[in-house]
């Protein structure tokens, strides 16, 4: 990959849990690997995000833009990348927006290419396929687990993508790859698929060469109603929570995490709401596990395990469920103070967010391209 003086601005969209925080994880270790600088930036509608301390822990240098979504928040995008470009100015800049977001093109590609131009190089924008729920929404069943409205963020999404990957290829057979691929061939005929295992590594030398391309990208601008977009996003219930954990008795740090998950994946399922994506994390002295869960119908997952047994933990809960965020919140904390009594592990919680997100009202929004 030829790099100039510019910072290669390259943003993975996607919905809520289609595996965008494990791809930027992968493509940085191989920008790395290249002998490359890389910066990432992680964005949320609330600060204390599971995905910066993940990838924090795992040794990349992470800005987080929180409180809105980066059209919102451009300034506060750009200001945050250069923070990064101080101490070691990255040749490459890796942004992961918030997975309810779309319109990115018009709101973040075009104003950087027509404003700051002289800084940054535009890579293909790629957004990632949530095979789970984005099957049932391309094919519009009843029951795809979100209304219309929220359903209408995911279509836009990939309509505004360069390139539109499918993800999980490892967990999904041949038959059910090439549906997906044809299905959102009829949604977007021009816009070219790859297939991808984010946990895996499968496609991503593809995804590397894509990414790797020079060209004007970032051109589709999308016909979008921000009403319905809005009300799309307000109807998930969003919580970002912390608290600390401890005992005089090790626990092992993977299976208290994954049962905080299954526990608040069983409670979700028996009020009737529908899970975008929940993750939690525990962090204490270099060391972190993972666990998470992108759908009713998926198995909650270890995606990085600890291999720890512990007395004490900082534990940080993200979830975005299509529910009362009160609700969402009071649940929650009771999967967590469940878990924790059955290891008779005391808990400590320490911040609480829990919201709808508000109506986006992008700093710029570019209506036509360059």
């Amino acid at each position: 990959m030829t790099m100039t003086e510019k910072i290669r601005f390259i943003m993975v969209g996607g919905f809520l849990g289609a595996g965008k925080t494990t791809t930027m994880a992968r493509l940085a270790r191989q920008y790395q690997a290249q002998g490359l600088n890389v910066g990432i930036v992680t964005n949320d509608q609330a600060a204390g995000l599971v995905d910066t301390e993940s990838l924090r822990s795992q040794g990349f240098h992470v800005g987080e833009v929180a409180g809105a979504c980066f059209c919102c928040q451009f300034d506060n995008l750009i200001e945050t990348v250069r923070n990064l470009s101080k101490e070691d100015r990255p040749d490459v800049l890796l942004a992961e927006p918030v997975g309810s977001c779309t319109d990115l093109v018009a709101t973040v590609v075009q104003p950087i290419k027509q404003l700051l131009g002289a800084e940054f190089e535009i890579a293909p924008y790629s957004v990632i396929l949530k095979p789970s729920h984005g099957k049932k929404i391309l094919n519009n069943e009843q029951k795809a687990g979100f209304s219309p409205k929220a359903a209408y963020i995911l279509k836009k999404q990939l309509e505004e993508a360069d390139a539109i990957l499918i993800n999980r290829i490892d967990e999904l057979a041949n038959n059910e790859i090439e549906e997906i691929a044809e299905l959102i061939r009829k949604h977007c005929p021009e816009v070219p698929v790859l297939r991808i295992s984010a946990k895996t590594g499968a496609g991503f030398e593809g995804l590397f060469e894509l990414l790797s391309q020079q060209g004007d990208f970032g051109r589709r601008l999308l016909d979008i109603d921000y009403d319905i977009y809005a009300e799309g996003e307000a109807e998930l219930g969003w919580l970002n929570s912390s608290a600390h954990i401890s005992t005089e008795t090790p626990f092992d740090l993977d299976d208290l995490l994954l049962d905080i998950v299954k526990n608040l994946k069983v409670r979700i399922n028996e009020s009737g709401f529908e899970a975008a994506h929940l993750k939690t994390i525990g962090l204490w002295e270099g060391f972190f596990g993972v666990a998470n869960l992108i759908s009713n119908d998926s198995e909650a997952e270890l995606s990085l395990p600890s291999n720890c047994e512990v007395k004490a933990v900082d534990l940080i809960v993200n979830a975005r469920v299509a529910c009362d965020p009160v609700i969402l919140e009071a649940e929650a904390k009771l999967a967590v103070e469940e878990e924790c009594a059955k290891r008779k592990i005391a808990v400590s919680f320490r911040s609480s967010q829990s919201f709808r997100p508000g109506r986006p009202v992008p700093t710029h929004r570019m209506t036509e391209s360059v």
